[in-house]
């Protein structure tokens, strides 16, 4: 009974895990909403009214979520300014609050100068972003000059109880972070490798809720991997160790990923294409199940389920003979003549699962896991020398980036945006209701903050809007339930705000929703509700997203089709320098840091992803061109897996006894590198006379010098198939995106 209480403890802890990556929102939402009712204890036990409750309730959630930085020395320094910065925010709000101009240009300046403050880093955002809503809790509350000694008791009891909150209640350390991170990689890589288990099962009327099941559990994964990266450098105690577990992580995802491609193939009458696992809604080939249950399909059932319990067990419990018999049964899987007799394609699986163990040993060994090697079996034992070799190989590299000047740099023109719009916003939530024209300027505001094109800034103000008219019925029906009971009603505040920082990164209108439905109880606490209130505050969010909108379209412009055409620029970019370095790795050049590079490139694919979220969303009228982005960025995914896979294999090179470097590839990789500058080159310049060049096969461009030579082996076989696939990814792009092609050489 312990043991199967301890078993669904791990299952509900991996599910949680999974959910939400280094339980990042969950601490999140927990740390606020404890700030906020520590707030309210204290201010309730001076007998503070409830307009000093809402005032402190409000201050401590803007105290604790502008707070980004990593480490807990840099974030008590920014708290401690924070303070005098809210201090003197709600001063001039009391100030000029009879001042009408006056108040209103100062207003103007505070949101260009908290928008600017962004070029300052972490740090600057934050102190902006206080500055901002503090002024704006001015306004809300009704703050007076004679009031204020109050407003100071209320906001200094609020930024006490943030940092109490923050480094003793619901404390987070960048190491406790990544550790958590770590886990939840785990957890999501074994839900990877059980979606791929239904996937082989799966029958034809399953396989593509199955196939959908990998997609999805690919890019959960591949998510999670980037947050890990983002987070080596603070979270390790040096550079050596964050590229040691930068390094693990990298191979596991590959292996998982390879593993998948490797189980569509085993599936198909033909080698499965990977943009079968990026493509969204892409069908999958053509196929029945595996050939009838023998004993070979029943071996690669069995194995896989072992992979997949491997995965679960946790790296702190690697103790025990029967890890190891399972460890061992799999990692035999990656010597030749331990394959058991079967079609190739499904030989292939053994040796993805053979891989997808080696890795899971070596992430093991990167995360300090217990290691028990006395049931080592010979395989088993080469796996560590291989993966001990690899890491005295490990070192750190550096990275220099370009920083854009005036106008162009972002945060000076998203100042500028925002402080007209703002304008736009300020002149006509006047013209709707001189009281409340701030909702229509802090809706402009939040419009902006994290765009960076016209659309994205639409397509967020939607969201917004859509959220905030649920929210209204919602504190429509709350306000009349909860009528004038004080704690009932802040006691459903704190549930709001904990869902709205939940939240917040999966759906924004929801978050929107929880923000007005909280909204419409503060107005019940100040006696300030009515129904024409709520719906005052649907027009002034409607008006405040119109005017973020024509501010982001006739003021220093960034139109969606030219900021992702800079990022497919900058995507392209760096797939030349991860294939071409990696390339020239494997023929035997000089050693490079292909890992980082590899992230970059994942970075760079990321944003772009971002970016075409206008374009790629449900309702827009122009279906043909969301279908061209949704296949671009497909393919785009397509070549990074590939590049990721090439740059992994060459940094195994200097280590890994069964690679060596074959001179010829530099030849196979010149192709794929000139196809790459052209597509980047007709995306520059549409009148660039560049074309895409075809021809023969990768692997044909390896054919021997010398008759009667060997062509190559198994490790520059999967590396051909890689750079076939790049190859045929690259030229794949020439369509859509209308870059000509070459005739083939004969």
């Amino acid at each position: 009974m312990r043991a199967a209480g301890r078993t669904v403890r791990a299952r509900l802890r991996d599910g949680v895990a999974a959910s939400d990556p280094g339980l990042l929102r969950l601490a999140a939402g927990l740390r606020t909403v404890g700030a906020i009712a520590l707030t309210l204890a204290v201010l309730a036990l001076v007998g503070a009214d409830v307009t000093h409750l809402v005032t402190g309730a409000m201050a401590a959630m803007v105290a604790t979520f502008a707070i980004r930085e990593k480490q807990r020395g840099q974030q008590a320094v920014t708290l401690a300014l924070g303070l005098p910065v809210a201090l003197a925010s709600v001063s001039l709000g009391a100030l000029l609050s009879s001042r009408v101009v006056a108040g209103d240009l100062f207003f103007v300046a505070l949101i260009f100068c908290a928008v600017y403050g962004r070029r300052f880093g972490d740090r600057g955002t934050a102190l902006g972003l206080i500055g901002f809503q503090v002024y704006f809790l001015s306004l809300f509350v009704g703050a007076t000059v004679s009031g204020l000694p109050e407003l100071y008791g209320a906001i200094g009891v609020a930024f006490l109880s943030s940092a109490l909150a923050r480094f003793a209640l619901v404390p987070e350390t960048p190491a406790h972070v990544l550790e958590r991170l770590r886990e939840a990689f785990r957890a999501r890589l074994a839900q990877l490798v059980g979606a791929q288990l239904d996937l082989l099962d799966a029958g034809p009327d399953e396989v593509d809720k199955a196939l959908d099941a990998v997609r999805e559990g690919t890019a959960r994964l591949h998510e999670t991997a980037m947050m890990i990266h983002g987070r080596l450098e603070e979270g390790t105690a040096d550079e050596a160790t964050a590229r040691l577990v930068q390094r693990r992580i990298a191979d596991a995802e590959i292996a998982a990923e390879r593993l998948g491609l490797l189980l569509l193939t085993a599936r198909s009458a033909e080698r499965a294409d990977t943009l079968t696992l990026h493509l969204p809604g892409a069908p999958a080939p053509a196929s029945g199940h595996l050939p009838v249950r023998d004993e070979t399909s029943a071996t690669l059932r069995r194995d896989l389920q072992a992979l997949h319990l491997l995965v679960l067990r946790p790296v702190t419990d690697d103790i025990g003979t029967a890890l190891s018999h399972v460890r061992n049964r799999l990692l035999k899987y990656r010597d030749e003549e331990n394959l058991p007799p079967a079609a190739p394609a499904v030989q292939d699986v053994f040796r993805g699962m053979g891989e997808a163990a080696r890795a899971v040993l070596g992430l093991r060994i990167a995360l300090g896991g217990a290691q028990d090697e006395s049931d080592d079996t010979p395989a088993t034992a080469r796996s560590r020398e291989e993966l001990d070799a690899e890491d005295a190989s490990i070192d750190a590299g550096e990275d220099e980036g370009e920083e854009l000047a005036g106008l162009r740099r972002p945060t000076t023109r998203a100042a500028v945006q925002v402080a007209v719009g703002s304008s736009l916003a300020m002149v006509g939530g006047e013209l709707l209701s001189s009281q409340r024209w701030y909702w229509a300027v802090l809706t402009c505001w939040i419009v902006f903050l994290n765009t960076a094109s016209t659309g994205e800034i639409l397509v967020k103000g939607y969201r917004r809007l859509v959220g905030t008219v649920l929210g209204v019925v919602a504190g429509i029906v709350l306000a009349g339930l909860v009528g004038q009971h004080t704690w009932t009603a802040f006691a459903l505040v704190l549930l709001f705000v904990f869902a709205m920082f939940y939240t917040a990164p999966l759906s924004y209108t929801l978050m929107s929703f929880f923000v007005t439905a909280a909204l419409g109880l503060l107005y019940t606490l100040l006696h300030t509700y009515s129904l024409s209130v709520l719906l005052l505050r649907v027009e002034e969010t409607a008006l405040g997203a119109a005017c973020g909108v024509l501010a982001a379209a006739f003021v220093l412009p960034v139109q969606t089709d030219r900021r992702t055409n800079d990022l497919l620029v900058t995507v392209l970019d760096r797939l030349t320098d991860v294939t071409e370095r990696a390339v020239d790795q494997l023929s035997g050049g000089p050693a490079a840091d292909l890992l980082d590079q590899a992230r970059d490139l994942d970075q760079a694919l990321a944003d772009l992803r971002a970016a075409t979220q206008p374009l790629t969303y449900p309702i827009t009228p122009l279906r043909a061109r969301r279908d061209t982005a949704r296949y671009v960025v497909a393919l785009l995914e397509t070549c990074a897996y590939h590049a990721r896979s090439l740059a992994a294999t060459a940094e195994l090179l200097p280590t890994h006894p069964s690679i060596a470097a074959d001179p010829r590839l530099r030849r196979a990789g010149r192709r794929i590198a000139h196809n790459i500058g052209a597509i980047s080159a007709h995306i520059a310049d549409e009148r660039a006379d560049l074309k895409i060049e075809t021809g023969s096969s990768i692997a044909s461009l390896l054919e021997p010098d010398v008759p009667g030579t060997p062509r190559y082996g198994r490790i520059t076989d999967r590396v051909l198939r890689h750079l076939q696939r790049l190859d045929e990814s690259v030229a794949g792009l020439a369509r859509p995106l209308g870059v000509p092609v070459a005739a083939p050489r004969r």
